[in-house]
């Protein structure tokens, strides 16, 4: 006998299925809390392929599993990260396939600012160990850009202290790219505009921006987080047009504050920043212009001063002259009696020589040339220069002869090659095919015809025998025989009928019949 007795009587307990079971648990835990808000701590996130998000929320002594459905999942302002305090709104229900519960979560938030300032710390330093805030990438702003892009809300006063701005220290091209500037669409379209102000080509229908500037005015932590997501910082940094970001006023710093090329204390500063004052860039134009005519002006009077001191040094012109003009004349006078007396000597020296000459001397030396040409005469003989020539026109005769030989061998082989050749032209002209039978059939533009279709078109045809060509529908047209040419063929032909006539010469495949 047992110590208890056991009044409960087994057999009347309703058996549930699992699934009765875990369906009802379902129903009671929907039922009671069907929608709540829930503050921990991020744990484990877990972002697959799907695009839904799993997490873990946690305190010091429970865990609960909680899920975001991809279409949530990309209205969140804030995204869950492991270790943020965060605040869950959603539905509780179960998940039968492993038998827990979980929170289908609608919307998430930080849990306060201190979990918000946590967060930024984190992601700027995982930025900073990225080298995003690396001064060395940072690049140089254009000392005075042609266009301005400028990143901000268009209804906002901000624009206008940056229209203002710019017009009282130079006036510049503005383009504006509209933005939500607080909000969960604020972090998307700050960086949609600053990437695609960067895919603008340069020389476009749009001009591409020369410098950028991001704007806001003054808010909370809150209302300038857009600045602070890591998709704005991300674009900022790769953004190859040099910006300047001027986000809420001096004491506010936002993450793409770190990011950007300059930072602004405020709006207004930025367009400072941005451009330089006209007037005193006037001014100082006008300044160097003044100072750079001074320059030049002493400059020449310093050269001109020296180019005076250096002609005192030297002597006059008439002093240079004195020397040679005084030459000139003494050597003046010295000419005619150099010229007489230069006459008077050539003179005697032809003299002198005129004296030599006689002619009984004249006489010899002709004679004694005419002895020594006769004796020459003499030892020359006719007889062997003719029996070099005889021997010349043999040798000339046998040439000839073996070039001759020569020659007509040469000429048997191109001539048997041009003979068969010859007889192959032969066979293979369609004059030949005409004396078999065959006829060619042109039209009146002398097109050769191979279609019954193309012929029963055709204004007029042409058929060519062998002996002659009979023309069909043309007026006046007569056949006229190929071995007696009319008086039209024998004149000279024009470049149109030598045309036709090369096409009658080489008819097509299938042109016969």
């Amino acid at each position: 006998m047992d110590l208890l007795d056991d009044d409960t009587d087994s057999g009347n307990t309703p058996e549930f299925s699992v699934s009765e079971l875990s369906g009802a648990v379902k129903r009671v835990i929907e039922g009671e809390f069907g929608f709540v808000r829930v503050k921990g701590e991020v744990g484990r996130v877990s972002r697959p392929r799907s695009g839904h998000i799993y997490l873990d929320l946690k305190d010091d002594r429970s865990v609960i599993s909680g899920v975001v459905w991809k279409g949530v999942s990309a209205r969140l302002e804030t995204q869950p990260e492991e270790g943020m305090e965060v605040v869950a709104t959603g539905r509780l229900t179960t998940f039968p396939g492993q038998s827990k519960y979980q929170i289908v979560i609608e919307d998430i938030r930080p849990a306060g600012l201190g979990a918000l300032m946590a967060m930024l710390e984190k992601r700027k330093a995982q930025l900073q160990a990225e080298g995003l805030f690396d001064p060395a990438r940072k690049q140089p702003l254009p000392y005075l850009p042609e266009i301005i892009g400028v990143v901000t809300s268009p209804s906002g006063a901000v624009i206008r202290d940056i229209l203002h701005r710019l017009r009282d220290r130079f006036p510049r091209k503005v383009l504006i790219w509209p933005v939500a500037v607080q909000g969960k669409s604020c972090a998307p379209e700050v960086a949609r505009a600053i990437e695609g102000f960067n895919a603008l080509s340069p020389g476009g229908a749009m001009p591409r921006p020369d410098l950028l500037i991001v704007a806001r005015g003054g808010g909370s932590v809150e209302d300038l987080w857009g600045f602070n997501e890591e998709i704005v910082a991300r674009a900022a940094a790769a953004s190859t047009i040099p910006l300047i970001s001027a986000v809420g006023h001096e004491t506010d710093t936002t993450l793409i504050d770190y990011v950007s090329d300059r930072r602004a204390p405020t709006p207004t500063a930025a367009a400072e920043i941005a451009v330089p004052v006209r007037m005193e860039l006037l001014g100082w134009t006008g300044e160097a212009g003044a100072r750079m005519t001074r320059a030049m002006g002493q400059r020449i009077e310093l050269r001109a001063q020296r180019l005076r001191d250096l002609s005192r040094a030297l002597p006059r012109a008439e002093t240079l002259l004195d020397q040679p003009r005084q030459r000139l004349d003494l050597l003046g006078e010295r000419l005619p009696r150099g010229l007489i007396r230069g006459t008077e000597q050539r003179r005697v020296a032809l003299s002198d020589a005129a004296g030599a000459l006689r002619p009984s001397l004249l006489s010899r030396l002709i004679a004694h040339g005419r002895e020594s040409l006769g004796r020459r005469t003499d030892r020359l003989s006719l007889r062997p220069v003719e029996r070099e020539i005889k021997q010349g026109r043999e040798r000339l005769v046998t040439l000839t002869r073996r070039l001759d030989e020569a020659g007509t061998r040469r000429l048997e082989t191109p001539r048997g090659t041009l003979d068969g050749l010859t007889r192959l032209l032969e066979t293979l002209s369609y004059k030949g095919t005409l004396q078999r039978g065959y006829a060619v059939v042109r039209s009146g533009e002398n097109e050769i015809l191979t279609r019954k279709s193309a012929a029963e078109a055709a204004a007029a045809l042409e058929i060519e025998f062998a002996d002659g060509r009979l023309s069909l529908g043309a007026p006046g047209a007569a056949s006229a025989p190929a071995s007696a040419p009319t008086a039209a063929a024998k004149s000279k032909p024009t470049a149109s009928r030598q045309k036709r006539k090369s096409a009658a010469d080489k008819p097509e495949q299938g042109s016969l019949f």
